[in-house]
């Protein structure tokens, strides 16, 4: 009997850490743990390494298996110093403290120069909207506070002994395969091994410092935000590239012939597209506290605006990508509104028609990043004493959820991306009403993969894919292994084209 082959992906995210040990061959799950991270925006990385650990043994532990990678939370910022400890406390992604940082550094790239750039003129506005252009031809991105670059501009300004003793930077995902690979901190003396610090395209592309077009990194960014870039970062491995692993780790592969294999990991929302084994030509709509439309790519994706970040995937391509503020949780304003439950909210929505009787909500309870409104809040527009319902509130807060998330499948559209497919994931995606609707509202058939863990399930398939390449160059491994995505159906509807013109006028 053929003994078969384990792989386990990680997906050490915000609120947790998971482990998913997996059939290197068909995707299959073989074992499952998860643990919990510490809330808020500023976490020490010990804790990480904790419940990885605690995620791993309530998994069954990790000895038989053959290769891992890592998918994590981007943008987070984890400061080294030459011992390999951390300096202070990780800022995450949702940490929004540098957002004045984020502005200066966009102002500072604006300033006017030799370079002809548009818009010229030296007002406000035209050097915000310049350093943006300016940015996005640089990195693919503007600098927003969730970025690398801003928190570690904020540490100079706000915690300069603590930027004095910066010897790496690198991000949650990289902290931690470092420490799988058998690093970490060492005593005054010995050699804490930064040089072996690594990361992949996908989580470097969102730091505001790395160059996914030519995969390189733009140390004079850094050195705008720091004042010097004498540092170490990580280096950039291929999409199939094995990570080197201290020969006294025994974190993974105890009983495996030869070892653990490390990948080299990955941003959550690039490991999410390669767990879901989507291609170009697919976009994902994934509804979770925000919201996160992803498409894959064959080149480089510019949107000179900022609205559309533009990372790189984990297999070589491209994942632009537009986040809103306000996700899954404008279902929850309108439940709380109406007194219901999910289910009564599209019981409601149902009973309601398209253009909810001629009330549009603009759900941006929180302000919005796409667009970027950040001191916007939310409105019912249309409201009479004819159509004020119940049924057609319920059918406006679904609506308005929807037509968000058209807005940023029509950037990512406007920028040339192909749209053949789109799959609708994440908590948001539960609710029948979203389900039914979204069809109507995006104008094109919506594919609902199963509710799963896509990221791990990712991190799982790198892992895989690098097993399947070591120690070959046969043109066999090239392509990753294929597993099989879970399809739960496929809705279809006819399109409500008015719906999204009316929310289009409404919101301006």
């Amino acid at each position: 009997m053929t003994t078969r082959i384990l792989v386990a992906g990680v997906d050490t995210s915000t609120q947790s850490c998971k482990v998913r040990v997996t059939d290197a061959a068909t995707g299959e799950l073989v074992r499952f743990g998860s643990a919990k991270h510490p809330d808020g925006t500023s976490v020490d990385p010990e804790a990480w390494w904790h419940a990885f650990l605690e995620a791993a043994e309530q998994a069954g532990g990790l000895d038989d298996v053959s290769a891992i990678a890592v998918g994590g939370q981007q943008h987070g910022m984890v400061l080294l110093d030459e011992h390999g400890a951390v300096i202070r406390d990780a800022l995450l992604w949702n940490d929004t403290r540098s957002a004045p940082q984020a502005e200066a550094l966009i102002r500072r790239l604006g300033e006017p120069d030799a370079q002809d750039d548009e818009p010229a003129g030296n007002d406000d506005e035209s050097i915000h909207a310049r350093g943006v252009q300016r940015w996005v031809k640089a990195v693919g991105s503007s600098p927003v506070a969730s970025y690398t670059l801003t928190k570690v501009a904020w540490v100079a300004e706000h915690e300069p002994e603590n930027a004095a003793h910066i010897a790496a930077i690198c991000l949650p995902h990289d902290w931690l395969s470092w420490r799988i690979a058998g690093y970490g901190p060492v005593a005054d003396g010995e050699d804490a091994h930064l040089d072996a610090l690594f990361t992949d395209r996908s989580d470097a592309s969102g730091t505001s410092y790395f160059d996914a077009a030519t995969n390189e990194y733009r140390l004079d960014l850094l050195d705008m935000a720091l004042g010097r870039h004498d540092v170490i970062l990580p280096r950039v491995l291929g999409p199939t590239e094995a990570a080197p692993v201290k020969a006294s780790s025994q974190v993974a592969g105890s009983e495996v012939n030869g070892g653990c294999l490390l990948g080299p990991g990955g941003g959550d929302n690039a490991m999410a597209s390669f767990g879901l084994s989507m291609s170009v030509g697919d976009v994902s709509v994934s509804l979770g506290t925000s919201g996160v439309a992803a498409a894959i790519a064959e080149r480089p994706v510019y949107d000179l605006t900022g609205a559309i970040s533009g990372f790189a995937d984990c297999t070589g391509h491209f994942l632009p990508l537009a986040c809103t503020i306000n996700g899954s949780r404008i279902l929850d304003a309108g439940r709380h509104a109406l007194g219901v439950d999910y289910d009564e909210l599209a019981t409601l929505a149902f009973a309601s028609k398209p253009g909810a009787g001629g009330i549009t909500l603009i759900p941006y309870f929180d302000g919005e990043r796409t667009p970027n409104r950040p001191g916007d809040t939310a409105r019912l527009e249309g409201l009479t004493l004819a159509n004020t319902t119940r049924e057609n509130l319920a059918r406006a807060f679904v609506e308005g959820l929807l037509c968000s998330q058209r807005d940023c499948i029509e950037l990512v559209r406007a920028l040339g991306a192909r749209i053949d497919r789109i799959l609708l994931i994440g908590g948001g995606a539960k609710s029948p009403a979203v389900r039914t609707l979204a069809p109507a509202v995006f104008g094109m058939d919506v594919t609902l993969p199963a509710t799963d863990e896509y990221v791990a399930i990712g991190a799982a398939r790198q892992a895989a894919w690098v097993l399947s390449c070591a120690g070959t160059n046969s043109k066999a491994t090239t392509e990753p292994p294929a597993w099989k995505t879970m399809i739960e159906g496929i809705e279809s509807a006819e399109p409500t084209p008015q719906v999204y013109e009316s929310y289009a006028r409404h919101r301006g």
